[in-house]
């Protein structure tokens, strides 16, 4: 088989593998099963687009690759074929003719990969068309892309993935390599178990991502909030801002387009056509922020996105993983920030709490989401945490917030016990519970209608906590439900109950320590202007005025060419390629080789043009 260095050089343009690639590109090339941990950006697809191509051409035909994503398959198809590499894709979006003609294509041996749904791939019909290649020996590769998806325990379960058992039953000879970002312990194993990989190589890469600062803040005004980060910090930087509810991406959206951004909305309450032109304008054009719920990010490659903003709480860490890695993809600064509040702990539980499901796997995700309420209310560093959940060690980063500013962390024991103590005087006295502003105005002393109806102004603890200022209230009660030693009763107006954890901090053996509640720190780089529109990209700013020219005027042509394909204009270069271009000023075809990731079919497609675009760029000041 032709080395598969030689073929990432040819095809893709890149000069070597990076951390373990090669190792798992060279097992997979020999056949071998392979279950590939490694993070957004860590360059997972080339992990089986090298295999495919180097088993293609030693004669074994075809890889298959499971894609749960339209969007993704489309991008991934393009950026192939801008490569020179034979791929195609099977979906919704194209018409029965155009369908059938992949389908031909494919049994005549004419691609060299195939993308498809895991809903599409299980059919008889497309199993069939498989069962055909196979005994012609033209099956080389079966690649399961989002392997968590297979799992109960992962973020984002989808069950028509384990249907996919039967590419293993079916066809037992060819090799699978199934590949993830995200993925716990515990979701690990269902992995294997699910899709039958006993037998896999593992290959976990480091979670860590160095290049990303962590920030998480303490809800005030969370659109204020956000609206300070983002124009203190990415003006006309791409970045995704995630809600939970429809209504609340709206508002959002409309907020910060009120405030001159280009902020576009994205949830499934949307037109099927509304969703796609405003994923495409944030693919192919700069500066935009998506305003999102969950619905939107799996399998996003846009690499120059600066920021992930959370404005409520993910479900877990996974989630939050997950949807801050789709920040800094091209490896330069990007920052994931987070905003969170008491309501957040409360509503996540509630959600757990009224799931239909069984109680085995309420108890495995109230475990998930207090790992992630550990790291919101962690005064230590946030990596640290972070990648300790995944089980890797690691030393304070020197690029979270709580490294940055270290929080000062006050003693909230003797304000728990108060807290707790008038939960159980008010429960006696009135035989009915209440929520959290009615016994923070009871323990401040605040003497408000409701609490001098219910007689609660005579209750021993009122003006008890009269030092305590509300925020630092509601930050003990946000760890005390985090914690366990506090619930919230969804079916009682969310009120307050005691647990069989609130004994030990009201006799006092269990220390509540909190961090002080004050004004975020920036986590990251800031910029000089907060409307500084005309920054350069980071991956630019190296360059000279001339070199500056010369950047700005390529990005102007990839975005004509891109435009003309129908493609992200990252799929023609990077921003990196480019970058690597403006500094170096060729003036030759052979100039241009070994620049990466310009390959074979770029350079021989669009090396004379950008060769015209950099002589004709002006000199700069």
């Amino acid at each position: 088989m032709q080395a598969p260095l030689s073929i990432l050089r040819e095809v893709f343009g890149y000069e070597q593998f990076r951390g373990p690639q090669a190792a798992i590109v060279e097992h997979v090339i020999a056949g071998g099963d392979a279950l590939v941990l490694m993070p957004t950006g860590g360059g997972k697809s080339l992990c089986y687009q090298v295999p495919a191509i180097a088993r293609q051409r030693a004669g074994h035909g075809i890889t298959v690759v499971v894609s749960p994503l339209i969007a993704l398959m489309h991008d991934q198809v393009g950026a192939l074929h801008e490569a020179g590499v034979e791929a195609a894709f099977l979906n919704s979006t194209l018409s029965g003719e155009e369908a059938a003609g992949v389908e031909k294509r494919l049994l005549r041996g004419e691609v060299t990969l195939l993308y498809a749904a895991p809903e599409r791939v299980t059919t008889p019909r497309f199993l069939a068309q498989l069962d055909s290649l196979h005994q012609r020996g033209q099956l080389a590769l079966f690649a399961i892309d989002e392997a968590h998806c297979v799992s109960q325990w992962g973020h984002d379960f989808r069950p028509e993935y384990r249907a996919l058992t039967v590419l293993h039953e079916r066809f037992a000879g060819v090799p699978r390599i199934a590949l993830t970002a995200t993925a716990d312990a515990l979701t690990r194993a269902d992995i294997v178990e699910r899709l039958q990989l006993e037998d896999a190589r593992e290959f976990v890469s480091s979670f860590d991502r160095p290049n990303i600062s962590y920030t998480i803040v303490e809800k005030k005004d969370p659109t204020l909030q956000l609206l300070r980060f983002i124009e203190g910090e990415h003006a006309g930087e791409a970045g995704i801002v995630y809600c939970q509810s429809r209504k609340r991406v709206e508002e959002t959206a409309q907020t910060l387009s009120g405030q001159g951004l280009t902020a576009l909305p994205y949830h499934a309450g949307l037109d099927t056509e509304v969703r796609q032109r405003h994923q495409d304008r944030f693919l192919r054009e700069d500066g935009i922020v998506m305003v999102a719920t969950i619905a939107f990010g799996m399998g996003i490659d846009k690499p120059d996105v600066r920021f992930v903003a959370h404005l409520d709480m993910p479900k877990n860490i996974e989630g939050y993983y997950q949807e801050t890695g789709r920040a800094g993809r091209d490896g330069l600064p990007a920052a994931a920030w987070m905003a969170y509040g008491l309501q957040d702990v409360v509503n996540q539980r509630r959600m757990i709490d009224e799931s239909p499901a069984g109680e085995d796997f309420k108890q495995v995700m109230r475990g998930k989401l207090d790992a992630l309420l550990a790291l919101a209310e962690a005064t230590d560093c946030r990596r640290v945490r972070l990648l300790g959940y995944f089980g890797e060690d690691s030393r304070p980063c020197g690029n979270c917030d709580n490294c940055v500013s270290p929080p000062q962390v006050w003693d909230g024991t003797d304000a728990a016990r108060k807290l707790l103590s008038t939960i159980y005087r008010v429960q006696q006295a009135s035989g009915i519970s209440f929520g959290a502003g009615h016994i923070m105005d009871i323990l401040r002393g605040k003497a408000t209608e409701k609490v001098k109806q219910f007689g609660h102004d005579r209750v021993s603890t009122f003006g008890l906590g009269a030092d305590f200022s509300e925020a630092q209230l509601r930050g003990v009660l946000r760890q005390l439900i985090a914690t366990g030693a506090l619930a919230v009763d969804a079916q009682a107006f969310n009120t307050l109950q005691l647990t069989e954890g609130s004994r030990a901090v009201l006799k006092g053996e269990q220390a509540v320590m909190l961090r002080e509640t004050v004004a975020a720190p920036s986590g990251g780089r800031r910029r000089a202007a907060a409307g500084s529109r005309s920054a350069p990209p980071a991956v630019a700013a190296g360059l000279t005025d001339a070199g500056q020219a010369r950047f700005t005027a390529l990005k102007a042509w990839r975005g004509e060419v891109a435009r003309a394909h129908n493609l992200p204009a990252y799929v023609i270069f990077h921003d990196a390629t480019l970058a690597a271009i403006a500094a170096q000023a060729p003036r030759s075809l052979e100039d241009l080789q070994g620049i990466s990731g310009i390959g074979a079919k770029k350079l021989e497609a669009y090396g004379s043009e950008v060769l015209r675009v950099v002589a004709q760029a002006p000199a700069g000041t």
